[in-house]
Formats: C-alpha cells, sequence, structure tokens
C-alpha cells in the first residue's frame, strides 16, 4: 500500500510558477510509474504529466508541454511537478497518481491505470 501526501498549490498570477510535491509513504514508490492529473471545476479529471519508475520517460499533455516538468528522487521517495508560465486554464485540483506498473506505455493518460491517489491541492491562477 502507497499513502500519497500532496502539497504545495496556491494561488499565482498568470505567468507565473508553482511547484507541486507528492510524497509517499508506507512503500517506496521506487520501482513504480507515476503521472499528475488535474480537475478543473465542472470538468473531468485529465492527464497532465507522466514519468516511468526511473524517471527517465517523460510525457506531458499537449497544453503544457514545454511549461510543466515533472521529476522524482526515488531515494527520497518524492515527485514534483514544476509548472511555469501558468495561465487561467490550468486551474484546478491537481492529483498526484502513482502505478503498480513500472512503465505505462501508450497508457500513461488513462486515469483507471493508476492505482494509488494523493488528496488533490488546489492551483489557482489568476488573469
Amino acid at each position: 500500500q502507497v499513502q500519497l501526501v500532496q502539497s504545495g498549490g496556491g494561488l499565482v498570477q498568470a505567468g507565473g510558477s508553482l511547484r507541486l510535491s507528492c510524497a509517499a509513504s508506507g512503500r517506496t514508490f521506487s520501482g513504480y510509474a507515476m503521472g499528475w492529473f488535474r480537475q478543473a471545476p465542472g470538468k473531468e479529471r485529465e492527464f497532465v504529466a507522466y514519468s516511468s519508475e526511473s524517471g527517465r520517460t517523460t510525457a506531458y499533455a499537449e497544453s503544457v508541454k514545454g511549461r510543466f516538468t515533472i521529476s522524482r528522487d526515488n531515494a527520497k521517495n518524492t515527485a514534483n511537478l514544476e509548472m511555469n508560465s501558468l495561465k487561467p486554464e490550468d486551474t484546478g485540483v491537481y492529483y498526484c497518481a502513482v502505478s503498480k506498473e513500472r512503465y505505462l506505455t501508450g497508457g500513461y493518460s488513462q486515469l483507471s491505470r493508476y492505482d494509488y491517489w494523493g488528496q488533490g491541492t488546489q492551483v489557482t491562477v489568476s488573469s
């Protein structure tokens, strides 16, 4: 069992930056693929970023590519999502998630592929 605790987020003006963190406990998430998702008010949860278990393979939603960076430190059981050049449309609740699989090639954007979820953290970008 893996428990994920998120931190970071908050209110920022458009063009600003934020960093979200995700800390795992109960069991190391080394060896597990992980991802970040977000959910805007009235919308479905959507994929944001993915990292393979080693961090060598990453993927991003087109809407955040070039602005967001996913990273992980398996020795510390932590992962981050660095968000730059934020836009009002980036507003939402952000979730980190971990899969029991090492790689999610071709399926990393599917919510059903992830087994453990963080509690979510609010990100609000004002215009």
